[in-house]
This record gives structure tokens, sequence and C-alpha cells, in this order.
């Protein structure tokens, strides 16, 4: 089991950008071995894949609607991931999930994008972008 937390959301205008973070608890060793991802959800609407990092070398992919403006990385040492998201857009508005997958256990794919290679999830931050 993991407990995720992520934090950064906020207000922001057009044009702004944000940071947000997410902190895994437990073993160091075993979070170099997750892969992560970061989602989002607008209500009424499925969760949407945003971004995965891939374990060991953290190959980043994208979905996208975020390429260019969003960029992911993870923090191993600290058992931290991060989505820096620049040009924000009012279509970003939604709450953002940070998702792991299982420890010791290698993805169907290096960067997975499907909600159910990750068992577990943070409970969310809300972003939200004023035109």
């Amino acid at each position: 089991q993991v407990q995720l937390v992520e934090s950064g959301g906020g207000l922001v205008q057009a044009g702004d950008s944000l940071r947000l973070s997410c902190v895994a608890n437990g073993s160091k060793l075993a979070f170099t071995t997750r892969t992560m991802a970061w989602f989002r959800q607008t209500p009424g609407k499925e969760r949407e894949f945003v971004a995965v990092i891939e374990r060991g070398l953290g190959g980043v992919a994208y979905a996208d609607s975020v390429k260019g403006r969003f960029t992911a990385s993870r923090e191993d040492a600290a058992n931290m991931i991060y989505l820096q998201m620049n040009n924000l857009k009012p279509g970003d508005t939604a709450v953002y999930y940070c998702a792991a997958g299982s420890a010791w256990t290698l993805p169907s794919t290096l960067t997975p994008t499907g909600e159910s290679e990750y068992p577990f999830w943070g409970q969310g931050t809300q972003v939200t972008v004023s035109s």
C-alpha cells in the first residue's frame, strides 16, 4: 500500500503557471520501482490522462492537450513527483490526481495511460483557470 498526497493547486488566470507536487509514503526503494502518473477530472467527465513518468530513467509521456506546456518529473530521493504547468488555459480547469503503479511490478507498457494500471490514487487538488 502507498498513500499519495497532492498539493499546489489553486485559482490562476489564463497564461499563468502552477506547480503541483505529490508525495508518497513508504519505502524509497519501492518508490523507485513505481510508474507514476498525473490524471485530471472535471465534473461529469471521466478521468483523463495527463502525464506518465517511467520508473528508472524517468522518461515522460504526455497527453496531446498538454504537450509543450506541462512538464512532469520525479524526485525519487524524496518520494515525490511534480507537474509544472505553464501557459494554463481555462480548459485545464480540473481536479488533478497523482497515481502510482504497483511496486516491484512491470506495467503493461513503459508509459501506461490507462487508469487501471494505477491501483493507488491521491485525493486530488483543484486547479481553476479563469479567462
